[in-house]
């Protein structure tokens, strides 16, 4: 598949972005505090969180050895910190996390908006190019909204900047082995996926044996932890592709394996 360019992602970032305020820029007080399928997490927590590393992914583009001693002392804490961050910030009003997250991305795609879409940044264990830190930014912006409607009863419709989210899922499925102490399959496994109005994206080999094939909503949901494979529509052929789809983490992070939409707030 051709690779978007760095202006067209941050264009997606930005509709992405509209879609969640679209969500939250007009609710009361107390819809802040609903709380979400993430156990423990309201709302608010949802917005803080991506304001939080929004500011993070800012100063490793600006300051990539600042940001290094920032993840020490982050990650040296403690694997809980995603929660330690939304617990630190619940004191916040609606308005100033409206003010916080609104000023963040707008300050963040504007440094993003400054370099070239291979420039390398640092993050958390790893390094990762400009284009992919936009694209984590989407992925996480689209997720933690997908947790934010559970929660609101808001159906969203699907679109076609599902398939950055998609590219994530695939690139990271050696990550996905990894992150649980489990060797990375040789295995090639063929993704073929069903966009949103029609037409398919597809990744690998086209004679591997292994295959995850369905709705890319679907493997957009299970990569980004938020449905499990199980109650999908996705169809795997294999056992490493099966295996995959079991452990599939799109995100950074110690290992984890929640379903967030299979529980109810």
């Amino acid at each position: 598949m051709t690779a978007p360019s760095l202006p067209g992602l941050l264009a997606d970032l930005a509709g992405e972005t509209g879609s969640l305020l679209d969500m939250v820029g007009d609710l009361g007080p107390g819809d802040w505090d609903r709380p979400t399928p993430a156990e423990g997490w309201a709302v608010r927590d949802q917005v803080s969180h991506l304001a939080y590393f929004d500011d993070a992914t800012l100063q490793a583009a600006i300051d990539p050895e600042s940001f290094r001693r920032s993840e020490a002392g982050l990650v040296a804490s403690g694997t809980d910190f995603p929660d330690r961050v939304a617990e630190e910030h619940r004191s916040m009003s609606p308005g100033e996390l409206l003010e916080w997250f609104r000023g963040s991305r707008h300050r963040l795609a504007e440094a993003l908006g400054r370099l070239e879409a291979r420039d390398r940044l640092p993050w958390y264990g790893t390094t990762m190019s400009a284009a992919s830190a936009v694209t984590a930014r989407l992925m996480e912006t689209w997720a933690h909204g997908e947790d934010v409607a559970d929660s609101l009863s808001v159906h969203r419709e699907p679109t076609p900047r599902l398939r950055h989210v998609a590219h994530l899922g695939v690139a990271t499925f050696g990550f996905s082995f990894t992150n649980h102490g489990v060797p990375v399959p040789a295995v090639p496994v063929r993704v073929e996926l069903e966009g949103p109005g029609g037409g398919w994206w597809v990744w690998g080999d086209a004679g591997a044996d292994d295959r995850v094939v369905g709705p890319a909503l679907d493997f957009c949901l299970v990569v980004t932890q938020r449905r499990s494979v199980a109650v999908s529509a996705l169809a795997t052929e294999g056992e490493v592709a099966a295996r995959w789809m079991s452990l599939a983490q799109a995100f950074a992070g110690p290992p984890t394996v929640t379903h967030r939409r299979e529980v109810q707030p």
